[in-house]
């Protein structure tokens, strides 16, 4: 990670920034108040900046931003293994597989133990087809799918190749699970905690996540935007 003052940095031949994605903030929200402030600093309205791998607004964690000419390198980025830490309530269901929707359905958790987890948690890794969420950024006939499902259009989703390469039991206090997920680009933390809840022979939607690693880059080393915004004449990327 650059450790730098704004004016060392050189936005136009490009930068690559971590930041630590506020919780509700769209990952294109982040781009633009980075974009923002780099444009005020430099007084150019035009530079290149984009991010590498799109969090939900309800995700928080590691974002990587890259400026200027480094924009090339975004889709390598984006192809990286990513870690989360996804916490999950068992026993019910929502139909955003998250807390973006209501519950509509619930179920016993009274059968599920530790062992019983650890068992089902191992079945998941691998390669495997998994279906994305309706409420999702997938393009469907050129709209945005979540549009179409807040809409109450219903959304044909296709499955998609994806791969758990590690997946670990955390803590489970009834009905909370916690795990750590080690995937590959494209995979969708809400639609593997659907499906845990499935073969949980139970429910589960996602409560609550993270990304803590993008290949090389940790989470440890991203900053918060705040800090951004507000040191832009000192020390601004720890």
């Amino acid at each position: 990670m650059i450790n730098k003052p704004l004016s060392d940095l050189n936005f136009i031949e490009g930068e690559v920034l971590l930041f630590d994605k506020p919780y509700r903030w769209t990952s294109f929200d982040l781009v633009r108040k980075v974009r923002s402030v780099i444009r005020k600093h430099l007084g150019k309205q035009k530079i290149k900046v984009g991010h590498a791998g799109t969090l939900d607004p309800l995700a928080t964690g590691l974002l990587i931003i890259c400026t200027g000419k480094k924009t090339k390198q975004i889709e390598k980025f984006q192809a990286s293994e990513k870690e989360y830490i996804a916490e999950l309530f068992l026993g019910a269901t929502t139909p955003s597989f998250d807390l973006e929707t209501e519950v509509d359905k619930r179920f016993d958790t009274e059968h599920i133990t530790e062992d019983l987890i650890t068992r089902t948690l191992s079945g998941f890794i691998g390669v495997q087809d998994q279906l994305p969420p309706s409420y999702s950024a997938k393009w469907i006939d050129g709209q945005r799918a979540y549009k179409k499902a807040h809409k109450g259009i219903e959304v044909e989703m296709k499955l998609v190749s994806v791969s758990i390469n590690e997946i670990e039991f955390l803590a489970f206090n009834n009905p909370i699970l916690q795990i750590r997920i080690k995937c590959s680009k494209g995979t969708y933390i809400r639609s593997l905690a659907r499906d845990i809840g499935t073969a949980l022979n139970s429910g589960a939607y996602l409560t609550n996540l993270r990304r803590t690693m993008s290949g090389e880059f940790q989470v440890e080393s991203a900053l918060k935007i705040d800090d951004f915004i507000l040191t832009e004449a000192e020390p601004a990327i720890a």
